[in-house]
């Protein structure tokens, strides 16, 4: 069975189960990176007791392959694995896996940070926060711009 790059779904995911099928059968790994992203309770100054992920299906997809296949032409991975999750998400629920399979643990540091920069800013989701004062949008930061800069990707407006 292949293991799907970029996996856009409503179900939680298991790190264990889901590295063990990226690494399956290649015996030149031997480095594996992982990277989740979780809910906060709390994000600029308010409380956050929900969020809500919307997309859209087979742009976004397509987005993510495109920018996996940068990370093996950038860092020679093996493999990598995207996860991630839209709908209704709870404070601490898990929202995105990024998981890269290398030869050595520098390419998959540097493939797995790669990847995480791209998705804060260049992949077509939206968040929408509900904090005691009502429902909001989430913008992308400026932080995560100077972070996917930093890889010579200019952010671009979703």
């Amino acid at each position: 069975m292949t293991v799907p790059h970029v996996s856009i779904q409503t179900a939680d995911f298991d790190l264990s189960a889901e590295v063990a099928a990226l690494r399956a059968g290649d015996g030149g790994v031997g480095a594996v990176c992982a990277f989740i992203g979780t809910v906060r309770d709390f994000s600029d100054g308010q409380a956050v007791a929900a969020m809500e992920l919307e997309h859209y299906p087979g742009m976004t997809e397509k987005a993510i392959e495109g920018m996996i296949d940068e990370a093996v032409r950038r860092f020679g991975i093996r493999a990598a694995r995207v996860i991630h999750r839209v709908g209704p998400l709870q404070p601490q629920d898990q929202i995105v896996l990024v998981a890269v399979t290398a030869a050595h643990r520098g390419e998959s540091f540097q493939a797995c940070e790669f990847l995480i920069d791209y998705l804060k800013t260049q992949a077509p989701f939206w968040k929408k926060e509900q904090t005691p004062g009502g429902a909001r949008w989430v913008d992308a930061r400026s932080a995560d711009d100077a972070a996917l800069a930093r890889w010579g990707v200019a952010a671009s407006n979703r």
